[in-house]
Protein backbone atom coordinates (compact mmCIF):
# COMPACT_ATOMS: atom_id res chain seq x y z
CA UNK A 1 0.00 0.00 0.00
CA UNK A 2 1.45 3.35 -1.04
CA UNK A 3 0.46 6.88 -0.19
CA UNK A 4 2.45 9.19 -2.44
CA UNK A 5 1.05 12.45 -1.20
CA UNK A 6 -1.19 12.98 1.82
CA UNK A 7 -0.84 16.73 1.82
CA UNK A 8 0.92 19.02 -0.57
CA UNK A 9 1.74 21.79 1.82
CA UNK A 10 4.90 21.95 3.89
CA UNK A 11 3.47 20.82 7.24
CA UNK A 12 1.86 17.72 5.71
CA UNK A 13 4.72 15.41 6.64
CA UNK A 14 4.84 15.59 10.42
CA UNK A 15 6.77 13.00 12.40
CA UNK A 16 3.47 11.70 13.81
CA UNK A 17 2.19 10.91 10.30
CA UNK A 18 5.46 9.18 9.44
CA UNK A 19 5.15 7.07 12.59
CA UNK A 20 1.53 6.02 11.99
CA UNK A 21 2.06 5.26 8.30
CA UNK A 22 5.13 3.11 8.67
CA UNK A 23 3.75 1.24 11.68
CA UNK A 24 0.77 0.35 9.44
CA UNK A 25 3.16 -0.76 6.66
CA UNK A 26 2.10 2.18 4.50
CA UNK A 27 4.81 3.73 2.37
CA UNK A 28 4.42 7.45 2.96
CA UNK A 29 6.37 9.42 0.35
CA UNK A 30 5.61 13.15 0.48
CA UNK A 31 7.40 15.86 -1.42
CA UNK A 32 9.68 17.69 0.99
CA UNK A 33 10.48 21.16 -0.26
CA UNK A 34 13.50 22.18 1.85
CA UNK A 35 14.73 18.69 2.69
CA UNK A 36 18.28 19.96 3.35
CA UNK A 37 16.92 21.89 6.35
CA UNK A 38 15.16 18.90 7.95
CA UNK A 39 16.64 17.34 11.08
CA UNK A 40 18.21 13.89 10.87
CA UNK A 41 18.03 11.84 14.07
CA UNK A 42 20.24 9.12 15.45
CA UNK A 43 20.37 6.78 18.47
CA UNK A 44 22.36 7.58 21.59
CA UNK A 45 24.85 4.76 20.97
CA UNK A 46 25.52 6.18 17.48
CA UNK A 47 26.42 9.79 18.09
CA UNK A 48 27.18 12.35 15.39
CA UNK A 49 30.88 11.91 16.08
CA UNK A 50 30.68 8.24 15.04
CA UNK A 51 29.51 9.27 11.57
CA UNK A 52 32.02 12.11 11.38
CA UNK A 53 34.84 9.65 12.06
CA UNK A 54 33.57 7.53 9.17
CA UNK A 55 33.71 10.63 6.92
CA UNK A 56 29.97 10.67 6.20
CA UNK A 57 28.92 13.82 4.33
CA UNK A 58 25.33 13.77 5.58
CA UNK A 59 25.24 13.89 9.37
CA UNK A 60 22.55 13.77 12.05
CA UNK A 61 21.83 16.93 14.00
CA UNK A 62 23.79 17.54 17.19
CA UNK A 63 22.09 16.06 20.25
CA UNK A 64 19.08 14.98 18.14
CA UNK A 65 18.61 11.55 19.68
CA UNK A 66 15.66 9.18 19.46
CA UNK A 67 14.09 8.40 22.83
CA UNK A 68 13.98 4.59 22.74
CA UNK A 69 12.77 4.31 26.35
CA UNK A 70 9.39 5.94 25.78
CA UNK A 71 8.80 3.76 22.69
CA UNK A 72 9.32 0.62 24.78
CA UNK A 73 7.18 1.98 27.62
CA UNK A 74 4.27 2.78 25.30
CA UNK A 75 4.62 -0.20 22.97
CA UNK A 76 1.44 -1.84 24.29
CA UNK A 77 -0.57 1.36 23.73
CA UNK A 78 0.92 1.73 20.25
CA UNK A 79 -0.20 -1.80 19.33
CA UNK A 80 -3.72 -1.07 20.62
CA UNK A 81 -3.84 2.06 18.50
CA UNK A 82 -2.73 0.14 15.40
CA UNK A 83 -5.33 -2.59 16.02
CA UNK A 84 -8.03 0.07 16.30
CA UNK A 85 -7.07 1.39 12.85
CA UNK A 86 -6.65 -2.06 11.28
CA UNK A 87 -10.02 -3.25 12.59
CA UNK A 88 -11.60 -0.01 11.28
CA UNK A 89 -13.04 0.87 14.65
CA UNK A 90 -12.40 4.50 13.78
CA UNK A 91 -11.02 6.52 10.89
CA UNK A 92 -7.24 7.16 10.78
CA UNK A 93 -7.99 10.87 10.21
CA UNK A 94 -9.90 10.99 13.51
CA UNK A 95 -6.99 9.38 15.34
CA UNK A 96 -4.52 11.83 13.82
CA UNK A 97 -6.74 14.75 14.86
CA UNK A 98 -6.99 13.33 18.38
CA UNK A 99 -3.23 12.81 18.61
CA UNK A 100 -2.50 16.32 17.35
CA UNK A 101 -4.88 17.73 19.99
CA UNK A 102 -3.03 15.97 22.79
CA UNK A 103 -0.51 17.77 24.91
CA UNK A 104 3.03 17.37 23.63
CA UNK A 105 3.78 15.72 26.96
CA UNK A 106 1.28 12.91 26.34
CA UNK A 107 3.30 9.63 26.49
CA UNK A 108 1.53 7.96 23.53
CA UNK A 109 1.90 11.07 21.36
CA UNK A 110 5.59 11.32 22.25
CA UNK A 111 6.19 7.61 21.54
CA UNK A 112 4.60 7.76 18.07
CA UNK A 113 6.52 10.94 17.33
CA UNK A 114 9.78 9.21 18.27
CA UNK A 115 8.88 6.32 15.93
CA UNK A 116 8.15 8.87 13.23
CA UNK A 117 11.58 10.42 13.66
CA UNK A 118 13.17 7.06 12.85
CA UNK A 119 11.23 6.57 9.63
CA UNK A 120 11.41 10.20 8.61
CA UNK A 121 15.21 10.08 8.91
CA UNK A 122 15.34 6.92 6.77
CA UNK A 123 13.08 8.52 4.18
CA UNK A 124 15.14 11.73 4.11
CA UNK A 125 18.32 9.76 3.47
CA UNK A 126 16.64 8.03 0.53
CA UNK A 127 15.29 11.37 -0.62
CA UNK A 128 18.81 12.79 -0.60
CA UNK A 129 20.29 9.86 -2.48
CA UNK A 130 17.68 8.75 -5.01
CA UNK A 131 16.97 11.18 -7.83
CA UNK A 132 14.39 8.77 -9.30
CA UNK A 133 12.44 8.79 -6.03
CA UNK A 134 12.23 12.59 -6.04
CA UNK A 135 11.16 12.57 -9.70
CA UNK A 136 8.42 9.97 -9.10
CA UNK A 137 7.06 11.91 -6.12
CA UNK A 138 7.01 15.10 -8.21
CA UNK A 139 5.15 13.31 -11.01
CA UNK A 140 2.52 11.95 -8.61
CA UNK A 141 2.04 15.36 -7.03
CA UNK A 142 1.67 16.99 -10.45
CA UNK A 143 -1.03 14.46 -11.33
CA UNK A 144 -2.94 15.24 -8.15
CA UNK A 145 -2.72 18.98 -8.80
CA UNK A 146 -3.74 18.39 -12.45
CA UNK A 147 -6.86 16.49 -11.34
CA UNK A 148 -7.85 19.38 -9.04
CA UNK A 149 -7.33 21.89 -11.86
CA UNK A 150 -9.35 19.67 -14.23
CA UNK A 151 -12.28 19.58 -11.77
CA UNK A 152 -12.18 23.37 -11.30
CA UNK A 153 -12.06 23.99 -15.05
CA UNK A 154 -15.11 21.81 -15.72
CA UNK A 155 -17.04 23.27 -12.79
CA UNK A 156 -16.81 26.87 -14.01
CA UNK A 157 -20.39 28.03 -13.33
CA UNK A 158 -21.59 30.05 -10.32
CA UNK A 159 -18.03 31.14 -9.56
CA UNK A 160 -17.22 27.46 -8.83
CA UNK A 161 -19.50 27.44 -5.81
CA UNK A 162 -22.07 24.78 -4.92
CA UNK A 163 -25.12 26.99 -4.46
CA UNK A 164 -27.48 24.21 -3.44
CA UNK A 165 -29.27 23.85 -0.14
CA UNK A 166 -29.75 20.09 0.13
CA UNK A 167 -27.19 17.31 0.14
CA UNK A 168 -29.02 15.53 -2.68
CA UNK A 169 -28.75 18.57 -4.97
CA UNK A 170 -25.06 18.94 -4.15
CA UNK A 171 -24.44 15.25 -4.97
CA UNK A 172 -26.24 15.66 -8.31
CA UNK A 173 -24.05 18.68 -9.18
CA UNK A 174 -20.85 16.82 -8.25
CA UNK A 175 -22.07 13.75 -10.16
CA UNK A 176 -22.63 15.88 -13.27
CA UNK A 177 -19.11 17.24 -12.98
CA UNK A 178 -17.71 13.72 -12.74
CA UNK A 179 -19.77 12.68 -15.78
CA UNK A 180 -18.32 15.50 -17.90
CA UNK A 181 -14.78 14.75 -16.70
CA UNK A 182 -15.16 11.04 -17.48
CA UNK A 183 -16.62 11.82 -20.92
CA UNK A 184 -13.58 13.99 -21.78
CA UNK A 185 -11.12 11.36 -20.54
CA UNK A 186 -12.96 8.61 -22.45
CA UNK A 187 -12.87 10.70 -25.65
CA UNK A 188 -9.13 11.21 -25.17
CA UNK A 189 -8.54 7.47 -24.71
CA UNK A 190 -10.58 6.60 -27.81
CA UNK A 191 -8.88 9.27 -29.93
CA UNK A 192 -5.36 8.28 -28.87
CA UNK A 193 -6.09 4.55 -29.18
CA UNK A 194 -7.44 4.99 -32.71
CA UNK A 195 -4.34 6.98 -33.72
CA UNK A 196 -2.08 4.28 -32.26
CA UNK A 197 -3.98 1.55 -34.10
CA UNK A 198 -3.02 3.18 -37.42
CA UNK A 199 0.74 3.03 -36.72
CA UNK A 200 2.18 0.02 -38.56
CA UNK A 201 5.80 0.39 -37.51
CA UNK A 202 6.42 -1.38 -34.18
CA UNK A 203 9.35 0.86 -33.28
CA UNK A 204 7.32 4.01 -33.85
CA UNK A 205 4.40 2.52 -31.92
CA UNK A 206 6.59 1.80 -28.91
CA UNK A 207 8.07 5.29 -29.13
CA UNK A 208 4.59 6.87 -28.98
CA UNK A 209 3.58 4.61 -26.08
CA UNK A 210 6.69 5.64 -24.13
CA UNK A 211 5.78 9.29 -24.69
CA UNK A 212 2.25 8.66 -23.45
CA UNK A 213 3.59 7.16 -20.22
CA UNK A 214 4.91 10.59 -19.25
CA UNK A 215 1.65 12.36 -20.11
CA UNK A 216 -1.91 12.27 -18.81
CA UNK A 217 -5.33 11.67 -20.33
CA UNK A 218 -6.63 14.46 -18.11
CA UNK A 219 -6.27 16.96 -20.93
CA UNK A 220 -9.05 19.38 -21.82
CA UNK A 221 -7.41 22.23 -23.75
CA UNK A 222 -8.92 20.90 -27.01
CA UNK A 223 -12.46 20.97 -25.56
CA UNK A 224 -14.58 24.10 -25.84
CA UNK A 225 -16.25 23.96 -22.42
CA UNK A 226 -18.21 27.14 -23.13
CA UNK A 227 -19.42 25.95 -26.52
CA UNK A 228 -22.64 24.44 -27.83
CA UNK A 229 -23.31 20.78 -27.02
CA UNK A 230 -25.14 18.48 -29.42
CA UNK A 231 -26.50 15.30 -27.86
CA UNK A 232 -28.04 13.92 -31.05
CA UNK A 233 -27.27 10.18 -30.98
CA UNK A 234 -28.76 9.52 -34.44
CA UNK A 235 -25.55 9.62 -36.43
CA UNK A 236 -24.83 7.57 -39.54
CA UNK A 237 -21.15 6.94 -38.83
CA UNK A 238 -19.43 6.30 -35.54
CA UNK A 239 -16.93 9.00 -34.52
CA UNK A 240 -14.31 6.32 -33.81
CA UNK A 241 -13.29 3.06 -35.42
CA UNK A 242 -14.08 0.87 -32.41
CA UNK A 243 -12.92 -2.31 -34.14
CA UNK A 244 -9.47 -0.77 -34.68
CA UNK A 245 -9.40 0.36 -31.04
CA UNK A 246 -10.36 -3.12 -29.78
CA UNK A 247 -7.72 -4.80 -31.96
CA UNK A 248 -4.94 -2.60 -30.57
CA UNK A 249 -2.56 -4.84 -28.64
CA UNK A 250 -0.18 -3.00 -26.30
CA UNK A 251 2.22 -5.08 -24.24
Amino acid sequence: MIISVIKTFDNGYSETIFGICYLLDVQFTPRIKNYQEQLLYTFKDKTRKVYENQTYKILPAKSAYINEEIIMEQWGQILRLLCTIKLKETLPSNILKRLSSYSKQNPLYKAIKEMGRIYKTIFLLKYYDEVLLRQNIEKQLNRVELSHLFAKTVFFGNNRELKYATKEEQEIAVGCRHLIQNAIILWNYLFVSEKLSKITNDTELQKQIDLLKNSSMMSWQHVNLHGKYDFDIEVNTAPFDLNAVKSLNIK
